[in-house]
């Protein structure tokens, strides 16, 4: 609970009492590695906090096909935004790709606290920027970078995932394929 009241410090300061009823919705709930949080077609409802383990959020075509839009590591709030938000069905998948510890709730417990602690929705509109702003990065890397640059970021970035996460996972996260993933190792080797 410590690293979770560390991250949510980071964006904004929080009078004890709102934090500790904050942090009072919370839960630990353990997962294993395939597990889904969110799964496409599902009205979202839930919120967590990553303590350890690592997760992908990601769109599943017509066709099955399977393309990561981002990872999860501690630390990091994950959730589907969009069905949390507009209480329509997700449009998205999250699954566990490691054995997770999460820190768990209901978001509509959050969206409570707003009226008495209104230092809380601050604090989830600021997080919501971060992540509007990364996911705009993000957006324009795929564009804008060819893919050896957007592998660069993504090891600095997340500079240990490689080793934790398959391969297939890293190159549908970069946009190529695994084969161009090994030409791209090969070359930095």
């Amino acid at each position: 609970m410590q690293s979770f009241e560390k991250y949510l410090s980071s964006f904004t300061s929080l009078p004890s009492a709102s934090m500790q009823a904050l942090l009072d919705l919370f839960e630990p709930v353990a997962m294993q590695k395939g597990d889904h949080l969110a799964t496409e077609g599902e009205f979202a409802k839930k919120l967590a906090f990553v303590q350890s383990g690592v997760l992908r959020a990601y769109y599943r075509s017509p066709k099955g096909e399977e393309f990561n839009k981002i990872f999860f590591v501690n630390p990091a709030v994950v959730g589907a935004y969009s069905s949390l938000i507009t209480g329509q069905q997700n449009m998205i998948n999250i699954q566990c790709l490691t054995d997770c510890e999460l820190l768990q709730t209901n978001f509509a417990r959050i969206l409570e606290l707003y009226d008495e602690h209104p230092t809380v929705e601050r604090l989830n509109r600021v997080i919501a920027e971060d992540f509007f702003v990364k996911k705009e990065r993000r957006e324009m890397s795929l564009v804008m970078n060819d893919a050896s640059e957007r592998y660069a970021m993504f090891q600095q970035e997340f500079p240990e995932l490689e080793n934790q996460v398959a391969q297939y996972h890293v190159a549908s996260y970069l946009g190529i394929t695994p084969t161009q993933l090994s030409r791209i190792r090969a070359k930095k080797s």
